[in-house]
């Protein structure tokens, strides 16, 4: 069990708290309640754009990283369609340095032009080498409007074109700040070698100057039920020919959430996984082929894609992923093969949370869920899952009307 406390600032700012006396080390996270479902359809990467944004100066500090390295520190940060979080580890004695440094870019960032322009060539870059230049790196934005139509789930983290970016102002990014960046908007978690005590005096120290902020209200659109099956076909000159479908699902806290999470494994828990075992290494029809929830807080999407080995008509291939698909719906699974999961899933949370940043970045996630204490009952839940629920959550999603499919075809195998 991973014990934790847990207080609310005057100013809104929640703070959690893990102790661990047998690292010498914290782990600090501050995440904030904004990503990019909450960018505007006209000026999307925002969100992601000012988690670089937050390392160009703030305030008092011109440089984030020198001052944190000096103290034996590291950092980092993400930013995904929900949240963007920022984290960093230091030692014990060195923790104050952290308050100091996340506490100012809380209070404000350097708004210069200079700032903007560097921090804008970044993302650009970034864009164009991980979506425009790498083969298959634009299936994301093709598979996001075609599964979604009015959500902003429609677009990716990075935004649906490189010139909203290249168009974003000073008034814009000020805005956005003020709008989202706030105490009130923001969960603190601290876990490692420090007491609740000294974390309650070094929160209200650094973080509790910080007056509360006007949060912009989210008024998202629900997405409609999807009634009929999309398909999309597009050519490149890419090594193979791949196969992308996915299926709509419920958010993050539905019932159903463990139970596809299973699934996923059953589908592509390596090379054990059905997909695996039936497509690529008996049937070879697939070099490689893989499956995975996005786990989104709002309704979000199962994924599977593969790429096909030489030769393989993707319609063909297609049938038989759905034929993988469909024995999911119609057949008891053998209590070995989700013992077998489940085991799997358990070593892996539980490896995952002796690490004193994988619990503040669980317990700042949870808290913002709801629930801090899914971090210690994540795995009864998974354990519950039976055969019959995997069935039934089967029928429910993996529906042909429910799927959207993108065939990526590779103009080198047609010539």
């Amino acid at each position: 069990m991973i014990g934790y406390s847990k207080f609310t600032l005057d100013n809104g700012l929640r703070v959690l708290v893990h102790e661990d006396r047998s690292t010498p080390l914290i782990a600090m996270n501050v995440l904030y309640d904004v990503g990019s479902r909450d960018d505007e359809p006209e000026t999307t990467g925002l969100a992601h754009l000012f988690e670089h944004l937050m390392f160009g100066g703030s305030v008092n500090i011109p440089d984030f990283d020198t001052p944190l390295q000096l103290a034996g520190g590291e950092n980092n940060a993400f930013t995904n369609s929900d949240i963007t979080n920022y984290y960093l580890t230091l030692p014990a004695t060195n923790i104050e340095t952290g308050f100091w440094l996340e506490s100012d870019r809380m209070l404000g960032l350097d708004f210069s032009q200079k700032n903007l322009g560097v921090q804008k060539k970044v993302v650009i870059e970034e864009f164009n080498q991980r979506y425009l230049n790498q083969p298959y790196g634009d299936s994301i934005l093709l598979l996001r409007p075609l599964a979604y139509k009015v959500h902003p789930y429609r677009w990716p983290t990075i935004g649906i074109d490189i010139s909203h970016i290249e168009k974003t102002d000073i008034k814009q990014v000020k805005d956005f700040f003020y709008s989202h960046y706030a105490p009130n908007n923001a969960i603190l978690s601290l876990t490692g070698n420090i007491t609740g005590k000294r974390a309650y005096t070094l929160s209200q120290k650094w973080f509790g100057p910080i007056g509360k902020r006007e949060v912009k209200t989210r008024k998202l659109p629900a997405e409609p039920i999807q009634s009929e099956e999309r398909k999309l076909t597009i050519e490149k000159e890419v090594p193979a020919t791949a196969l992308y479908k996915v299926w709509h699902i419920g958010p993050r806290l539905s019932s159903d959430f463990f139970t596809l999470d299973l699934i996923t494994d059953l589908l592509a828990g390596g090379e054990s996984g059905r997909l695996y075992t039936s497509l690529v290494r008996e049937k070879k029809l697939f070099s490689e082929l893989n499956a995975y929830l996005t786990s989104d807080i709002d309704p979000g999407l199962v994924i599977l894609h593969g790429k096909l080995m030489k030769g393989i008509d993707i319609r063909l291939a297609d049938e038989e992923v759905k034929k993988v698909m469909d024995h999911l719906k119609k057949k008891i699974t053998d209590i070995k093969e989700m013992e077998k999961v489940k085991n799997k899933y358990e070593s892996s949370i539980v490896f995952s949370n002796t690490s004193i940043l994988n619990k503040a970045v669980n317990l700042a996630l949870y808290e913002l869920l709801g629930d801090p204490e899914m971090i210690n009952n994540e795995v009864d839940k998974f354990r519950m899952i039976d055969q019959e629920m995997v069935i039934e959550t089967s029928r429910n999603y993996f529906a042909d009307t429910n799927c959207s499919t993108l065939y990526y075809k590779s103009t080198k195998e047609n010539k």
